[in-house]
């Protein structure tokens, strides 16, 4: 039996989570968590203060050590929000705040890069880097802090920038997959982009060295030692993008397998182990490990469309609004929402793109406009899904929301046309980072532990055929405000 440490450092909590692991099963035996906040104003800023997020997870392990219940620890692995962007000195002392993947002040630069480099060079651009010119990427946005003054001795991350603190090295590698993040880095040849980095006028060694998660780290420098003495001599594998995590524990590890997760904002990933996959443009390519590409599309709608209609609008509790949503026929409300209330990512990319509802009379009552929204996020995966060209086979699915929902598990199923595998597991992202360590340990195949499930949900073939009619209505409306995508 191995036992290890999992952080999983989110967008809104830090978790520990210490897993016995078996030949058969990985069950939680220790789970720790704290709050955090991103910073956001009216400007387009999200950001976090590296010092602070950094004592958050210290104060965690300060008090996992110090638990009598402890076991010792085969490995640490760690799974953290990506697409995050920190300036750093030379002694590694954070000198920016984290600019997260949400922050949109870059958008200037956006279109620049797009102006510059013309249709041709965008798609070539995607097609080296696996990612779209967005303001959730690093292009823009080290352009956009250049022309603000900001200087660091090196770009980095904000899990990297942890284990150099801790293993007092800044040599400590940025993982591949935390780099595949970025839309600088050459997911195919496993380096940074030459062609980036020439534009931005920037050397390789002004970013972090990189390597394959299973690079793990050991020596945690005296004063970390001696603080959290049960992780001196354990071996921490390098950190994955969440999003990687997730897919394997969520059951989707294998090639061709697909997984959906509906949090704050929602993704559906597929797992490739071809040398360079097909990429569709306005899809990206992320990795696991070097074995694993991850291909797909994240929307910024999810369970915060959900939260929106609650907070806004006066609905019943949630036992009657979920009896109510079941009995609900499909496309019944008379209303066509396009959920893009904080902007758009995949399918189409459009940065001037907003949230729209259409349809509205006197008559609309708050559950319609919750119904249309909750089919508006059904409608916008499955286009993303149709972009992705998936074969229609069972996707795994999990998040929250979806744990919290069964009318919107089944109208997702019907979006989609194909039946979903509602994980029962509520921390995919920790376990998947588990099975990732238990692989770097080689004591296991990424595949040898299918998630227990809560539910198998099969489309409803009048339900499926409502909604693709549905579908129809929401393109139109869409090319009608922003053109042909």
């Amino acid at each position: 039996m191995k036992q290890l440490l999992a952080l999983d450092v989110g967008s809104s909590s830090a978790r520990l989570i210490v897993y016995r692991c078996t030949e058969r099963e990985i069950t939680a035996h220790i789970t720790l968590s704290a709050p955090f906040a991103f910073h956001t104003d009216s400007t387009g800023a999200s950001e976090a203060d590296a010092e602070s997020l950094r004592a958050v997870i210290e104060r965690l392990l300060d008090d996992l050590c110090a638990r009598p219940d402890l076991p010792p620890l085969d490995a640490v692995c760690t799974a953290t929000f990506v697409g995050n962007l920190l300036g750093v000195a030379a002694d590694g002392r954070a000198l920016t705040p984290i600019y997260t993947y949400a922050d949109t002040r870059c958008a200037p630069f956006v279109d620049i890069l797009r102006a510059e480099l013309g249709e041709a060079g965008v798609r070539a651009s995607h097609q080296r880097v696996g990612c779209m010119l967005h303001t959730a990427y690093h292009a823009p946005k080290l352009l956009w802090l250049r022309q603000a003054g900001v200087q660091a001795e090196q770009w980095t991350d904000f899990a990297t920038y942890l284990y150099r603190a801790w293993f007092g090295r800044a040599d400590v590698p940025c993982s591949y997959s935390v780099a595949a993040w970025t839309g600088i880095f050459d997911g195919v040849a496993l380096q940074w982009d030459a062609a980036w980095l020439d534009r931005l006028g920037m050397r390789p060694e002004q970013l972090p060295p990189l390597a394959d998660y299973s690079a793990a780290q050991r020596g945690l420098v005296s004063a970390y030692a001696e603080r959290w003495q049960p992780l001196r001599d354990v071996p921490f594998f390098l950190a994955v993008g969440d999003g990687a995590a997730a897919n394997v524990g969520s059951g989707a590890a294998a090639h061709g397998e697909t997984a959906l997760t509906i949090g704050t904002t929602a993704a559906i990933r597929t797992i490739s182990t071809d040398h360079k996959p097909d990429l569709p443009f306005g899809a990206w390519r992320y990795r696991v490990d070097t074995r694993h590409h991850l291909i797909g599309g994240a929307t910024s709608e999810g369970g915060n469309i959900f939260q929106w209609v609650r907070e806004r609008f006066d609905l019943p509790d949630s036992e009657t609004l979920e009896a109510a949503l079941r009995q609900r026929a499909p496309d019944s409300h008379g209303l066509t929402f396009l959920p893009m209330l904080a902007g758009e990512r995949a399918p189409h990319w459009n940065p001037n793109a907003v949230g729209t509802l259409h349809g509205v009379r006197l008559s609309t009552e708050g559950v319609d406009v919750l119904h249309a929204a909750l089919e508006g996020v059904a409608l916008r995966l499955a286009a993303v899904a149709h972009l992705l060209k998936l074969p229609e086979t069972p996707i795994w699915a999990g998040g929250g929301a979806l744990r919290g929902s069964a009318a919107w598990a089944h109208m997702l199923t019907d979006a989609l046309g194909v039946p979903l595998r509602l994980v029962a597991d509520d921390e995919p992202t920790s376990r998947g980072a588990a099975i990732l360590a238990l692989a770097g340990l080689g004591e296991a195949a990424l595949t040898d532990f299918p998630p227990p499930l809560a539910a198998v949900i099969t489309p409803r073939p009048d339900h499926a055929r409502a909604l693709r009619a549905a579908a129809e209505r929401h393109a139109a409306l869409y090319q009608a405000l922003y053109g042909t995508p």
